[in-house]
């Protein structure tokens, strides 16, 4: 069990351990390209495999990708229909790679309304890739922060049916984390969003509670190795106290790292 930001103090480190990103803007790349929308999801998926290259090289463990929300449904037909289809084709083409680099697979989100083969190749390549350590990639498709805590809490009951009596003691702040879908990963470190924006858009509402948040104007398809420094350079600037003062922040660094005289 990791610890939790509003339970106790995370270890943290120059490299973020977890990074999540929202990836925005294959659209608008696309338009000002005068490209179908299409031509920027595809050139997306290359920004994937650079991205996922730089976690690697950078030391970072867990990089979490928001590929399809639960609301993107809302979009045009077609537009989804090809975002299944580049699902599927990258699910097909690209896990065997993952596995020989040593990349472990997740996807997290609610899978029931994917395709038989999306969902075959999602259990395939997540067993495939289940005792691997170099790098932990999770995709969040069909994913909604604010399902993901109204499952996790089904879950809970339904583990502690005695917690819904009445005269049960009140849910504890951190009940439901081991039930939320990604309960195998710290808390995010570092959160990016490209495209502009500046909002989390539903993503990992539970998990974001002390995360850094960074946003660039940079289009997903131009976010490569030197998009991901800058981002790591902000977090390194940052200083992350967790509810606590600047001056305990320093002294527990003090103890932690002493002076050699």
């Amino acid at each position: 069990m990791f610890t939790s930001s509003t339970h106790g103090v995370p270890a943290t480190g120059a490299v973020p351990r977890h990074v999540a990103i929202i990836m925005d803007g294959n659209g608008r790349w696309a338009r000002q390209r005068r490209m179908p929308r299409v031509a920027g999801h595809r050139r997306g998926v290359e920004a994937v495999r650079g991205a996922i290259k730089a976690a690697v090289a950078t030391g970072i463990e867990y990089l979490t990708l928001f590929a399809f929300s639960s609301e993107n449904w809302r979009r045009p037909p077609e537009e989804v229909s090809i975002l299944m289809d580049l699902f599927l084709r990258a699910l097909e083409q690209e896990v065997a790679k993952l596995h020989a680099n040593g990349i472990r697979l997740r996807i997290v989100g609610d899978l029931a309304r994917f395709s038989p083969r999306i969902r075959e190749l999602i259990r395939d390549g997540e067993a495939l890739t289940a005792a691997n350590t170099r790098l932990t990639l999770t995709i969040a498709a069909n994913y909604g922060g604010r399902q993901d805590i109204a499952d996790a809490a089904q879950r809970y009951f339904a583990a502690h049916p005695q917690a819904a009596l009445p005269g049960a003691p009140p849910l504890a702040a951190d009940a439901l984390t081991p039930y939320l879908a990604m309960s195998y990963a710290p808390e995010p470190d570092l959160f990016i969003r490209t495209g502009g924006e500046q909002r989390i858009s539903n993503f990992l509402l539970w998990q974001l509670a002390y995360t850094e948040l960074y946003f660039t104007d940079l289009l997903w398809p131009d976010f490569d190795a030197a998009a991901l420094e800058d981002a790591l350079a902000s977090y390194r600037s940052r200083e992350r106290r967790f509810g606590r003062t600047s001056d305990q922040l320093q002294a527990a660094q003090r103890i932690v790292q002493p002076q050699v005289t």
